[in-house]
């Protein structure tokens, strides 16, 4: 039996999926509110209140954790969240931000800078939100990132598959980077369909080692002496266990569902502290990525 997730089922309108979800949403959310249409119709962008939220603070990261579920395209939030951010009206949460560890860094502005990137992993805005309120908040975000942190450039996706184009992005004066981004294949846990459909990475997640590990004997604590952070250091692991580990993982990814996805369209946006940082660092990325810097933004809808 094929399980299918609902956003994947063929979606015909001319409209992305995430404006979709808000006009679904509009009236529960007006209502949950206390909201008219024409409050809503007055509703500037200084009626909001920006905020970032540290990850000691449990109950906003709940909030937001919901918050992505009920108004965000792909309806989870990313495998490693270091940063989030809000907007607020009268006390209610209107708009937020997650930025993540990349899955792997793009080096754009060289390998000198890798450590620098971080990825505009999550976002979305609740239905009555003005218009303009999800760029505003993007920008306040990194804003705040290059103020406060070492991170200088940040990237983002759009998913075809999805009708997006990235249009927030190209209001943001993104630079666009083509689409050619993403995995080739997707995949569906049949034993877990409500956790929706992953790329490959998962297969390789931390998580996954430890499990592949349990089924073949290691203890948790043995297999934690030969892991890194994120990876395990196959150097110490003994190369008979290496053996059974992948095979471990095979079997996991067999077990699966399977299926074909297009390319993902990729943005950047560079910031430095001052305006001389900001142009060193442009120049830099104009420099190492001649075919990039001066990209049309896509404009038409779809796969």
């Amino acid at each position: 039996m094929t399980v299918v997730h609902e956003r994947f089922k063929d979606f015909d309108k001319k409209h992305c999926w995430q404006y979709e979800m808000r006009m679904r949403n509009l009236e529960d959310d007006m209502l949950e509110a206390g909201l008219c249409e024409y409050s809503v119709a007055q509703l500037r962008i200084d009626d909001f209140i920006f905020e970032y939220v540290p990850k000691e603070d449990k109950q906003q990261c709940q909030e937001i954790k919901q918050f992505i579920e009920r108004h965000e395209w792909l309806g989870k939030l990313p495998t490693r969240p270091t940063h989030r951010f809000i907007a607020r009206h009268k006390g209610i949460l209107a708009g937020t931000i997650v930025m993540a560890t990349p899955n792997a860094f793009s080096n754009l502005l060289g390998r000198e800078n890798r450590d620098r990137e971080k990825l505009i992993s999550r976002g979305a805005c609740i239905s009555w939100a003005p218009k303009n309120l999800g760029s505003w908040l993007i920008m306040q975000s990194i804003k705040w990132m290059v103020k406060n942190t070492e991170f200088r450039y940040f990237t983002a996706y759009s998913d075809p598959e999805a009708k997006e184009l990235g249009t927030i992005y190209q209001a943001c004066n993104f630079y666009y980077l083509g689409q050619t981004s993403g995995t080739t294949y997707q995949y569906l846990d049949p034993n877990y369909p409500e956790k929706g459909w992953f790329s490959d990475r998962e297969f390789r997640k931390k998580s996954k080692y430890y499990k592949y590990a349990e089924s073949i004997g290691i203890t948790r604590e043995t297999w934690k002496g030969w892991m890194k952070k994120y990876s395990p250091d196959w150097t110490l692991v003994p190369p008979e266990i290496k053996i059974k580990i992948k095979e471990q993982e095979r079997i996991f990814r067999d077990s699966c569902e399977k299926r074909k996805v297009p390319a993902k369209h990729k943005y950047c946006y560079i910031l430095g502290q001052s305006k001389s940082e900001t142009r060193r660092l442009k120049n830099i990325f104009a420099e190492k990525n001649p075919d990039k810097a001066n990209l049309l933004y896509p404009k038409e809808r779809g796969k």
